[in-house]
């Protein structure tokens, strides 16, 4: 692991290692165990982990865990091969539990 960055991806490889370019350090994994042994690990040395949506699914108990602490940050988003709007709900889940309303709430086209 490296000192110097605050950052970290995991996640399938095609995603975590686009974030090498912004400096983060990509850890990929293939399954669920392996990601959350990893992301114990990561927890004690990162401020800001970044967590491919398909795998946060996977692991709802231990991100819980780390959303009661001031770090690290985990952050759900999108893999290489697309969405499945757990990022999104989990958002919006996370701000209405802080702020008590649905500020994010979307209007339906008529």
């Amino acid at each position: 692991m490296s000192e110097k960055s605050s950052i970290a991806a995991l996640g399938d490889a095609d995603t975590v290692f686009a974030f090498k370019a912004v400096g983060a350090d990509a850890y990929p994994v293939t399954d669920e165990k392996e990601a959350r042994e990893k992301l114990r690990l990561l927890a004690r040395n990162y401020d800001i982990i970044f967590i491919t949506e398909q795998l946060a699914e996977k692991l709802p108990d231990l991100i819980a865990r780390y959303k009661t602490r001031p770090f690290p940050t985990v952050i759900p988003l999108p893999s290489a091969s697309g969405s499945t709007g757990y990022g999104k709900r989990s958002v919006k889940e996370d701000v209405e539990r802080a702020i008590g309303t649905d500020i994010l709430q979307v209007e339906e086209k008529k």
